[in-house]
Parts: structure tokens; C-alpha cells; sequence
């Protein structure tokens, strides 16, 4: 959990402080710095929201958990937030690099109404977005115990770090390319969405809510393999494992932990949780293709049509 904490902090923070840092920049250029008290304005009340929001969360999850319904919410967290991240994923490949020139776009017309409002509202959509996001995402990754999550290792040192890139690439005068961190962060999140959505097909089935193709003679779902002797996916596991065979795993189950939580590691999946991981990765990749395809289709379209007018 500490490690997904730390890369869903590093990249939420870090996209929400660079937003507002462009508009802070921008509006500094533009010799309008009067309004950055209002920017800072809207980003504090959405981190408060954030946080009532985490309460609110917290709250429901323990409702629910004394209702004996708590894997519920569990199945539609999971399955939401791989949503989520996938849209986050196929969001950042279709972005085109200018993030600088869309938000100074956007800010042009906040500025010729010149409405403190809507300043305020802009930076508190944009925060909120990124806080209410990074709620959700720690009550999946930490089974509904928000808290946890929160006041994690991970967690803090994700936001240390991003406050710390974001800080150079402001002293930089935005020099600093964010290619290369967003490749890498894109890759991570697909990897824990793929997880996210093959731990819910797994709790579908622990639930009973799905079968599978493959059981057991008792009519129990089977296991596509057990490799629990090279690494167990959990410290209980082997223990388990240990009482029953009296020997010990190649691999412990601390480090079968971390690659669960970081790949959506299991060491006896069913047939359904197999197929469901890789088919993510196959889907997702297609998807992104077409959808690079659609962009440079619409920029050649948008290319022959300036180069018609500037003939005519």
C-alpha cells in the first residue's frame, strides 16, 4: 500500500501544483499578480473539502463494514477507481505538451471578465479534482481505511517529492520536461489499474457473485496454478504455507505483498483473475492507439485545411 500511496500522491499533488503554479506564473507575466492570493484562495478551501470528503468516505466505508456489506463497496471502489485511472492513463496520451498554452488560454477569459470568482472556482475545481481522486484511490488500495493511507510513509513522501519537482520546474522557468514523467507515471497507473480490476474479479468470486469455467470436484472455483512456494502473495499466506508443508517460500511474503500491491500479484489466481489481467493490458493498448490514430488524424485534417485558406 505505501508504494501505490506514494506514486497516487506524486502524481495527483504533482498535477495539481503545476496547474496552479502555471496559472500563479501566468498570471505574474501578465503583471496581474493582485489575484494570486485568490488562486491560493480556492486551492486551500478544496483541500479542506478534500478532506471532509475522506470523512465522509471513512464514514460510509465503517457503515457498511458493521452492515457485514463492506465487499460491496469494496467490488464498486475497485472496479471505479481502474476506471479512473485508465481515463487518467488514456488522458494523458492524448494530451497534446502545451499543458502551459491551454491553461494560459483558459485563463485569458477569466481575466477579461476579471471575476475574482471565477479564479477561485478554477483553482478549487482544479484541487478538488485532484483531492477527491487520491481519496478514492486510498480506499481502494487500503481496503476503506482512508486514514491509513493518508498518514502513510508513501504517502508523505509523495507529496515531499512532488512539491519538490514542482519547485524546479518553476525555478526552471518551466524549462523542465514532464515527457519522461508522464511515460513513466502512465505505466505505473495502467499497472495498478490492471490490478485494481483483476482484485475485483477476484472478490466477485470470493463473494459468489461470478463463477468460473474452471472448479474444483466440490464444485469450488479452481486455481489456474499455486506458486505460493516460490512467493506467497501475503505474510499470512506464508505462514499458511510454512504449517502446512514445513518448509519456507523462496521468496518471503513481504516482498509477495509489495508486488501485489504494485502489479496485482496473486500466487494461485483463478482462470478469470489471469485472463482479466492481461486482457486489460491488451485492451487498454489497443485503445490508445486508436485514440493516438483519431488525434493525428484530426491534426493532418487541421493541417490541410490551413494550408487550403492560405492558398486561397
Amino acid at each position: 500500500m505505501d508504494f501505490q500511496a506514494f506514486l497516487i500522491t506524486l502524481r495527483e499533488a504533482f498535477e495539481a501544483l503545476l496547474i496552479i503554479g502555471i496559472i500563479i506564473t501566468y498570471l505574474n507575466r501578465v503583471g496581474a499578480s493582485q489575484w494570486n492570493k485568490w488562486v491560493w484562495v480556492g486551492s486551500g478551501l478544496a483541500i479542506v473539502a478534500s478532506f471532509l470528503v475522506a470523512l465522509l468516505f471513512q464514514v460510509v466505508l465503517s457503515g457498511f463494514a458493521a452492515m457485514a456489506s463492506q465487499n460491496y463497496m469494496r467490488i464498486g471502489i475497485l472496479f471505479v477507481s481502474a476506471g479512473l485511472l485508465t481515463h487518467m492513463a488514456a488522458w494523458m496520451s492524448s494530451q497534446q505538451k502545451d499543458i502551459r498554452g491551454e491553461m494560459q488560454d483558459k485563463l485569458n477569459k477569466i481575466l477579461t471578465a476579471g471575476s475574482v470568482a471565477n479564479l477561485i472556482i478554477h483553482s478549487f475545481l482544479v484541487t478538488l479534482r485532484e483531492g477527491v481522486e487520491t481519496v478514492f484511490f486510498f480506499a481502494a488500495i487500503s481496503g476503506g481505511d482512508i486514514q491509513a493511507a493518508l498518514t502513510s510513509w508513501g504517502a508523505i513522501a509523495g507529496l515531499v517529492l512532488s512539491c519538490v519537482l514542482a519547485y524546479f520546474f518553476f525555478k526552471s522557468s518551466g524549462k523542465f520536461k514532464l515527457k519522461t514523467f508522464f511515460t513513466i507515471t502512465k505505466v505505473l497507473i495502467l499497472i495498478i489499474a490492471a490490478g485494481l480490476f483483476s482484485q475485483g474479479m477476484g472478490l466477485l468470486q470470493d463473494m459468489d457473485m461470478m463463477g468460473s469455467v474452471y472448479t474444483t470436484s466440490g464444485g469450488e472455483i479452481g486455481e489456474l496454478y499455486n506458486i505460493a512456494a516460490i512467493m506467497p502473495e501475503h505474510p499470512v499466506d506464508e505462514e499458511h504455507y510454512i504449517r502446512d508443508t514445513g518448509n519456507h517460500p523462496l521468496i518471503n511474503g513481504d516482498v509477495g505483498i509489495f508486488f501485489k500491491a504494485m502489479l496485482g500479484y496473486t500466487h494461485n489466481p483463478s482462470v478469470e483473475e489471469f485472463i482479466s489481467y492481461w486482457l486489460y493490458y491488451v485492451a487498454i493498448y489497443f485503445f490508445i492507439r486508436i485514440q493516438e490514430k483519431a488525434i493525428e488524424r484530426k491534426k493532418a485534417n487541421a493541417a490541410a485545411v490551413s494550408a487550403k485558406t492560405t492558398t486561397a
